[in-house]
């Protein structure tokens, strides 16, 4: 008998409401607690509100991963239906939304959890192969198995305008902010192996490095699978953002160039002024 699978997602991997309607993705929000009050991502929470409460307050949120409780009825209410559930997660280095999601997949039978190893629409780039396995005819089990495959093949990195939002979140030293600073520098984060590590140092106009960031990142196009491609921003002008995606689209023969926004979770991290192109490479990085 034909499996009945879902492919479901907490709610860092980014993708847009439009992909999730598309590909039927539901999402396990996390908490955003800000001012005192609990927020859920994504559905009464707003990275806008983030960045205002901040210019107001110079104050950042909390975030919290969902609750063994929340994962827990989350998958019930799915498992209830008939489902074989793969579900994915950011990195387990950074939140405990993995943990959390595999004591709760013990409950149940069919319930396959995965570690992206990453954030935002690095992970989003994994859900979207699995909904396209899982439309092949590839039972959970082995979506599962690919998709962690996979993992290592994602190449997931992005610039930031100002390193305020890093520092005031205690994942950027003093020292390395004022360097910054005085040098303007806009540098490169890189997500490899479940942790985020500082690549290249970009100086200049910040319009102007987005473009050539992306420009480097995508390089002739031949090692990249070019079946989904993202460029992922929190606070970025439109225009400099089309201008992205339009680099992305004449440096490489790709099927979708997806433009999306961060989550409330990456955004309270990172600030406004951040893009990053995401893809996934034919070989491992």
């Amino acid at each position: 008998m034909t499996e009945k699978i879902l492919i479901t997602s907490d709610s860092t991997t980014d993708l847009s409401p439009e992909l999730l309607a598309q590909y039927q993705i539901p999402i396990l929000p996390l908490t955003v607690t800000l001012n005192d009050i609990d927020h859920k991502d994504g559905l009464d929470i707003t990275p806008e509100d983030i960045y205002r409460n901040y210019e107001e307050n110079k104050s950042l949120p909390k975030t919290a991963a969902p609750n063994l409780a929340d994962c827990t009825e989350f998958f019930r209410q799915y498992v209830e239906q008939g489902y074989h559930i793969v579900h994915f997660t950011i990195s387990s280095e950074m939140s405990s939304s993995y943990q959390n999601s595999v004591i709760a997949a013990e409950e149940f039978e069919h319930v396959h959890v995965v570690d992206t190893r990453n954030l935002s629409t690095g992970g989003g780039l994994l859900a979207l192969r699995a909904t396209e396995l899982a439309q092949r005819g590839m039972c959970a089990a082995m979506i599962a198995e690919e998709c962690r495959r996979l993992v290592p093949h994602v190449d997931s990195s992005f610039v930031i305008d100002s390193l305020e939002f890093l520092h005031k979140g205690g994942r950027c030293s003093t020292l390395a902010m004022l360097g910054a600073n005085v040098m303007k520098f806009k540098p490169c984060i890189i997500v490899k192996d479940g942790k985020m590590s500082v690549g290249k140092k970009y100086r200049g106009k910040f319009d102007a490095v987005l473009l050539q960031y992306v420009a480097e990142r995508i390089g002739d196009g031949s090692d990249i699978d070019g079946s989904h491609i993202f460029i992922t921003h929190g606070g970025c002008d439109p225009e400099i953002v089309n201008a992205c995606a339009q680099t992305v689209r004449r440096q490489g023969n790709f099927t979708n160039v997806h433009i999306t926004h961060t989550n409330c979770t990456v955004s309270s991290h990172c600030g406004p002024g951040t893009l990053g192109v995401l893809f996934l490479r034919k070989h491992p990085i």
